[in-house]
């Protein structure tokens, strides 16, 4: 795999010259396939026989959804990007609109994606399953494009998520280097192609998960010293900083001079879904804070671990944030 050596806009890391404490600071989100997520509760699944629905909830979706959402539970201001369609996305955005959330959606003809989640109370597990989304037509991708072109404001963007139909992984890649071209700082989280692609415009920082990032070098990761050494191939491809979750064993942040790892407290989990979007709210959260790195990984790993105690798609209490908080371990590695 091969990545551009040159870095031609400024980092995230490097602000010296913004101001990006208080309000000022504004952050996009961007989801390019967003969903609404229809969460079933059951006592337990049973095949080939009816199962009784306890419970169902409807929640507005989407990775980088789940980054706005939380964010603004977190007290920061945020603008939710992407697009949105049929009655489903009418729904996702008054959702949204409900809780808080700034959007600036693109509508599009085909109908946004429901998800289904399936939770077992007994055994505390859950069934997932993902609907691929509308196709996206080529008008419609650019009228994104120009509505990220015509943005004043724009000073952190979190791109976050799989592609729908009808958009090349290539789009990540253009959307990256458009917004560094207009000074934001920018954070990838996606998966495959997308986040393969999208490494190409040299974001900021990249957020992959085990499993992710090993797809992304190409090698199976069996420890923690080869997660490290994969994260230092990416940084000497142009990337400045790697952030890699660890599901319950936490989180690193990796860059040239910096090696730290973040080590939760233990706790009941009873939902998984979205706990990695709240990793990267509470990152920029924490960043936006102070500037620290340190602070942002520990704000990074409470919010995500917050998000576990609470059934549902990436509800990240702001309480539950602040009690966790403290109890975050960050330790050289």
């Amino acid at each position: 795999m091969q990545f551009s050596q040159s870095l031609e806009y400024p980092t995230i890391w490097q602000c010296t010259n913004r101001n990006i404490q208080g309000d000022r600071a504004v952050i996009y989100t961007l989801t390019l396939n967003p969903a609404l997520d229809r969460a079933l509760w059951v006592k337990q699944v049973c095949l080939d026989t009816a199962n009784r629905v306890v419970n169902e909830e409807r929640y507005a979706a989407g990775k980088g959804i789940d980054v706005s959402k939380v964010l603004t539970s977190l007290g920061t201001p945020n603008t939710a990007m992407g697009f949105v369609g049929g009655f489903a996305g009418e729904e996702l955005e008054g959702q949204l609109l409900n809780a808080g959330v700034s959007c600036s959606f693109v509508r599009i003809s085909g109908e946004t994606r429901t998800n289904i989640i399936v939770n077992e109370q007994d055994d505390h597990r859950q069934v997932i399953f993902n609907a691929k989304g509308p196709k996206v037509h080529p008008y419609e991708l650019m009228r994104l494009i120009r509505r990220i072109e015509n943005l004043k404001d724009m000073e952190f963007l979190a791109i976050s998520g799989s592609l729908p139909a009808g958009v090349h992984p290539v789009v990540y890649r253009q959307v990256v280097a458009l917004a560094k071209s207009k000074g934001a700082m920018v954070l990838l989280d996606a998966d495959g192609e997308a986040l393969k692609a999208g490494v190409e415009g040299l974001p900021d920082a990249i957020k992959p998960n085990e499993h992710e990032l090993a797809g992304l070098v190409g090698k199976v990761l069996t420890s923690l010293d080869e997660t490290l050494q994969a994260a230092m191939y990416v940084l000497e491809r142009g990337i400045p900083w790697v952030l890699i979750s660890l599901g319950s064993k936490g989180a690193l942040l990796v860059k040239n001079d910096l090696r730290l790892l973040a080590v939760p407290p233990k706790v009941q989990a009873k939902n998984t879904v979205g706990a990695g979007d709240s990793f990267v709210a509470g990152f920029l959260h924490g960043f936006r804070q102070k500037k620290d790195p340190a602070w942002a990984l520990k704000c990074a790993v409470a919010a995500g671990t917050a998000t576990t105690l609470m059934p549902g798609t990436a509800i990240c209490t702001q309480e539950a944030f602040l009690e966790i908080l403290p109890k975050v371990e960050i330790k050289p590695v």
